[in-house]
């Protein structure tokens, strides 16, 4: 089974360079108009889409997005936000209860986001721009929701780079569909179907990240000799995963997400 949802899909690769094209407001306004049409619990569609093309804007941000290149590169940066701001004052206005303070709404609104975000992206690939996701707005959401001005109950979540790519690199592979689909309930993995569904991605991952100088250095200091090593002790440790979050558990306390009463 094939057609041009298939296909655009089974093409998306990351793109981390950009030409120096300028990517219309038209443009942004219809993808985003089309986007959310996407899923949306009790059709809230509680989420905002910031639009970052300011170059000092994108300076600042620059470092909080871990450096990350295609940040000042990409002509735009599209943060998507969990937003409840908006449906409160809504609920306010009608005199009904102020709910919407939890963590269950943040929930809510982060799966909003998310898949309103995928919509945007699949729908600006398929009009030749590229993206780039960073995981690094959920990371330092507390320190981009600062700079983007995002008010009680609004906390970035999701967010990419965009613009026309000036790269065409190989679609990355991705894990066998027998190591991710289950049939009717879990099945649990056994030691012998774990090493055949993580084999290819050790090889590839491994080659991959060997040939990027910093990372390669990386490896060998923390004396990483397998990719699950590489996870684990280089990009993604067990002291920056908790840093990050009780970054983002404090940051949910103070924008309002965190009530218990």
């Amino acid at each position: 089974m094939q057609n041009k949802i298939f296909e655009g899909i089974a093409s998306h690769r990351s793109i981390r360079k950009y030409k120096d094209q300028e990517v219309s407001d038209d443009i942004i306004h219809q993808i985003a108009e089309t986007a959310m049409n996407a899923s949306s619990s009790g059709n809230m569609q509680s989420y905002s889409i910031i639009v970052t093309k300011d170059k000092k804007l994108r300076k600042k941000l620059y470092p909080l997005h871990f450096k990350q290149s295609m940040v000042l590169d990409a002509p735009v940066l599209i943060t998507f936000c969990a937003d409840f701001n908006r449906m409160r004052k809504w609920v306010r206005q009608n005199r009904a209860p102020m709910n919407f303070d939890n963590y269950m709404s943040f929930m809510i609104a982060s799966i909003d986001a998310t898949l309103v975000a995928q919509n945007f992206a699949l729908l600006a690939e398929s009009v030749g721009l590229g993206i780039c996701f960073m995981g690094t707005t959920l990371a330092n959401a507390h320190e981009i929701g600062r700079v983007l001005n995002c008010p009680a109950n609004v906390v970035p979540v999701v967010g990419f780079s965009l613009g026309y790519p000036d790269e065409a690199p190989e679609v990355r592979k991705r894990l066998p569909l027998s190591g991710v689909i289950h049939q009717e309930k879990y099945q649990d993995y056994t030691p012998e179907q774990v090493g055949e569904i993580y084999q290819e991605r050790e090889t590839l991952g491994m080659k991959r990240y060997s040939e990027v100088p910093e990372l390669k250095k990386m490896m060998k200091k923390h004396r990483a000799t397998n990719l699950a090593e590489v996870y684990t002790k280089v990009k993604y440790t067990r002291e920056s995963h908790i840093t990050y979050s009780q970054n983002v558990l404090t940051y949910l306390s103070e924008q309002n997400f965190m009530n218990h009463s």
